[in-house]
């Protein structure tokens, strides 16, 4: 006998089998029970949810001789006669290949005549939404007024495609898409009756891929067991092309990091691994789906599909992100998907990869928004720690007096939860030579190991150490970025780094030379002075 695939072999015989549907099968089999036959339905969802199959088990309980509660006894004459498909009664029509408007036309003069056997003569009809404008102006009339022996049962994908005037002469039935945790049920069921090892992580993991679908599902258990091996996460992730958990954890944190060299190497070594990039890039989409979620659903059941431990290694990633971050990427990966039909796809998502981990590509308004946003904390933190001048008071209320401006006003510990600099009390004058970190290189290039980003921005810098800080003099205004953002990373990755280095671990600070008394002895060269600190 030839092997039949599991999705066949598993394929519902009753109502009371159908998994997910519910809200459907319940209304359908009340109405056979009580023999309210409609002349028309309507089954819409997406694929793999049960619309062919429910349709098939209605058109057998509309003629079982036995019906038990709504549902087909599978036992007299016409449940096997439909089942074996020697009915011929029981016509099935794929519309996407007899959508002309003679194939509808042929079906009109055939629905006059009586059942030879059955009690209704039922008319499936799938992909309905296929058919063309004649063959829908044809069915029409038939709708309208249909013999009281026949039944019709649209089935669509694409209800929005279907007219007005069918879509209000059908009993509409929406098919949900199957719950995770159902299909993850009956795939555990199908694995013990086919004597598979199928782990728990592996059938939630054929569950997520299959999007609520059953069919889907089944068919990836199907790809699965041809292995002959025990089926774990491992097995799912190869029979289906996907990248897998940790490569996606990785991606993640290479566009969190800014790594862009990082990103193409894990990119070339999934291709060279034959990972679809346009699976790949509906994974990653998916991946900070979930960092969204995780984000924004503090209370009750996330809407997540994944292991337990996954699940830990995503709240700890989604940590590093803010939610205007994650939705400036899901943009981006969007606007990507959008071109891969047609495009490079390697090329593509190695463009898309580079813009994600390098900010200034950007184009899009998320992104102008987070940068805009950037400069306006940089302006507002400029505007705090500018000096007020004093208006000067009446000439016999006046004391001449002239006052050194020197200094550091701000120190690097800043809170994440206000990443406005704070001015520091303390002042530190620094001089050339003063204090200059001579293992500055070596720290730089521990750096360069562990946070590429910030090494890459740190070159051609110098560092002082005074008053227990680690002053950095650099000229470049990334760096000031990088180390005020939200995120302590950077920070920590210096400090981690310099302790290494030195046996010590020191705060840090912006490095400003000690500027002569003659510059400074006018208060607005003070000001301007200070400006210039701050790069303005």
């Amino acid at each position: 006998m030839a092997y039949q695939a599991l999705y066949r072999k598993y394929r519902p015989k009753t109502f009371s089998d159908v998994c997910g549907q519910e809200h459907i099968t319940k209304i359908l089999k009340s109405e056979v029970e009580s023999d309210k036959i409609g002349h028309a339905y309507l089954f819409t969802g997406t694929r793999g949810t049960g619309k062919t199959t429910c349709a098939k088990i209605l058109s057998r309980a509309v003629n079982c001789k036995n019906p038990q509660g709504g549902n087909p006894c599978g036992e007299c004459d016409m449940c096997r006669m439909i089942l074996s498909g020697e009915a011929t009664d029981i016509v099935e029509i794929d519309a996407a290949s007899n959508n002309g408007v003679d194939s509808i036309r042929e079906l009109r003069e055939q629905v006059v005549f009586s059942p030879a056997m059955a009690k209704y003569r039922v008319y499936i009809i799938d992909e309905v939404h296929m058919l063309s404008s004649g063959a829908f102006n044809a069915l029409l009339k038939t709708l309208e007024e249909p013999p009281e022996h026949v039944v019709f049962i649209l089935a669509t994908t694409e209800v929005h495609k279907l007219p007005a005037t069918i879509l209000s002469r059908c009993q509409r039935f929406d098919f949900r898409r199957i719950d995770s945790e159902v299909i993850s049920e009956r795939l555990k069921y199908v694995a013990s009756k086919e004597n598979l090892k199928l782990t728990d992580d592996a059938a939630t993991l054929i569950a997520a891929a299959a999007d609520g679908g059953m069919r889907d599902a089944l068919s990836i258990l199907d790809l699965c067991a041809a292995s002959g091996e025990e089926i774990d996460e491992a097995a799912v992730a190869a029979a289906c092309s996907m990248a897998g958990n940790d490569y996606l954890i990785s991606m993640a944190d290479y566009i969190n990091n800014s790594d862009s060299e990082g990103a193409l190497i894990l990119l070339d070594k999934l291709h060279n691994s034959s990972v679809d990039m346009s699976r790949l890039l509906i994974e990653l989409t998916s991946h900070f789906r979930d960092l969204m979620i995780i984000k924004t659903v503090t209370s009750g059941k996330r809407p997540i599909v994944c292991s337990k431990a996954h699940l830990k290694a995503l709240e700890k990633q989604a940590d590093k992100f803010t939610l205007q971050e994650v939705l400036a990427i899901m943009n981006i990966l969007q606007n990507a998907a959008a071109l891969m039909p047609e495009a490079n796809r390697r090329a593509l998502m190695e463009m898309t990869v580079l813009r994600l981990c390098t900010p200034k590509l950007r184009n899009d308004i998320e992104s102008l928004e987070m940068r805009v946003a950037a400069l306006e904390a940089q302006g507002a933190s400029v505007k705090e720690k500018a000096p007020v001048l004093n208006r000067r008071e009446p000439e016999e209320n006046h004391i001449s007096s002239t006052k050194t401006v020197t200094g550091l006003e701000k120190a690097d510990e800043v809170s994440p939860e206000t990443p406005q600099e704070v001015p520091d009390k303390q002042e530190e004058n620094i001089t050339e030579g003063d204090g200059r970190v001579e293992k500055w290189q070596e720290i730089i290039e521990v750096l360069r190991v562990k946070s590429p980003l910030i090494a890459g921005v740190l070159e051609g810098s110098a560092a002082y150490i005074q008053g227990g800080r680690l002053l950095i003099d650099t000229k470049s205004t990334q760096f000031k970025t990088l180390v005020n953002g939200a995120s302590p990373m950077y920070r920590e990755a210096i400090k981690n780094a310099a302790e290494e280095v030195l046996g010590k671990r020191y705060n840090l600070g912006p490095y400003r030379k000690k500027v002569p008394e003659s510059e400074i002895s006018d208060p607005l060269a003070a000001f301007e002075e200070k400006l210039k600190s701050f790069e303005v």
